[in-house]
């Protein structure tokens, strides 16, 4: 009798530890299956790109902590206002510039620069450029232009307000040479020799591509 019972018993530890395997011997299957049904992450589309970036400042004068500087008060008056969005998409890069409370009703010119503000506004370095002038100063056109460089000159309405969009295949998401953009005070020349200039350095705003 003893050894029929030891034999039941066996049995049924036998049992329990193949249903173990099976389904966890304990309501495991429900865990198994619903594991089983859970959805495969999700994957950007083709040519989905990651959310764009945006920076805002305040224009000041040179500090520190300053995130939009001017350099010249009386061009782009300390209080003023300057967004910087872009974006990336299908191997094209998007940027836009919206301004508010310059000089009314004037031009300015704008660029995408390699170095972030600084004291002057030369801190901020040469234009970007997706291929490099070997020669600088680029005055080039065949480096210097709105292609090759990111240009956003803007004119502003009677209220200082102005916006600028510029649309290219850089690869400034990419690159660690895109770190600023400076208002300058013309539009940019293309004619070879000055290419690419546009006048004294009037603000700058550190933005992040």
């Amino acid at each position: 009798m003893l050894q029929q019972r030891t034999r039941l018993f066996g049995s049924i530890v036998g049992l329990c530890t193949a249903g173990a395997l099976l389904a966890g011997c304990g309501g495991g299957g429900q865990e198994a299956e619903h594991a089983q049904h859970q959805p495969a992450p999700q994957t950007p589309a083709e040519g989905q790109s990651a959310a764009g970036k945006q920076t805002s400042g305040t224009f000041e004068n040179f500090s520190p902590t300053a995130k939009a500087i001017t350099y010249k008060p009386e061009e782009v008056p300390a209080g003023g206002q300057i967004t910087v969005n872009s974006s990336a998409a299908d191997g094209k890069s998007k940027v836009t510039v919206e301004v508010k409370g310059l000089q009314p009703n004037r031009p300015y010119g704008a660029h995408v620069h390699v170095k972030p503000c600084g004291a002057t506004g030369e801190d901020a370095g040469s234009h970007y450029q997706e291929k490099a002038d070997p020669v600088k100063p680029s005055v080039d056109p065949a480096y210097a232009n709105p292609q090759n460089e990111v240009w956003l000159d803007f004119h502003t309405d009677a209220q200082g307000n102005g916006t600028a969009t510029a649309e290219g295949t850089w690869s400034l998401a990419t690159r660690d040479d895109a770190q600023s953009v400076v208002l300058h005070e013309t539009h940019t020349h293309s004619e070879p020799g000055k290419a690419g200039s546009a006048g004294s350095r009037l603000g700058c705003i550190t933005a992040d591509f």
